[in-house]
């Protein structure tokens, strides 16, 4: 069993920047595969990163490429979301999850964090 808690959203401007984080509780964090993924209104919840159990492999969502960085620190339970020029387009509930499927997706995460709700005002 795996505990997500999530940390570090708010209201930035556009071309601004965030980090949220996730601090995982529970054992073997270090076995999981991480991601993120966001919601806005009326939307399904969408993939925007996930990143492989040692940190070598992470593969982005087209939309967020180059702007948004996935890391993870397995000594620290904590995994990281670094959301550079922000856009509008960006504003959602977003929220890190944990599973075993490379890349992880919707239907193959296992654990989910509670969301944080980011909104980049134009």
């Amino acid at each position: 069993q795996v505990q997500l808690v999530e940390s570090g959203g708010g209201l930035v401007q556009a071309g601004g920047s965030l980090r949220l984080s996730c601090a995982a509780s529970g054992r073997a964090f270090s076995t999981y595969i991480l991601g993120w993924f966001r919601q806005a209104p009326g939307k399904e919840r969408e993939f925007v990163t996930s990143i492989n159990r040692s940190g070598s492999t992470i593969f982005y969502a087209d939309s967020v490429k180059g702007r948004f960085t996935i890391s993870r620190d397995n000594a620290k339970n904590t995994f990281y979301l670094q959301m550079n020029s922000l856009k509008p387009e960006d504003t959602a509930v977003y929220y890190c999850a944990a599973g075993r499927t490379w890349p992880l997706g919707v239907s193959s995460t296992n654990y989910w964090g509670q969301g944080t709700q980011v909104t980049v005002s134009s």
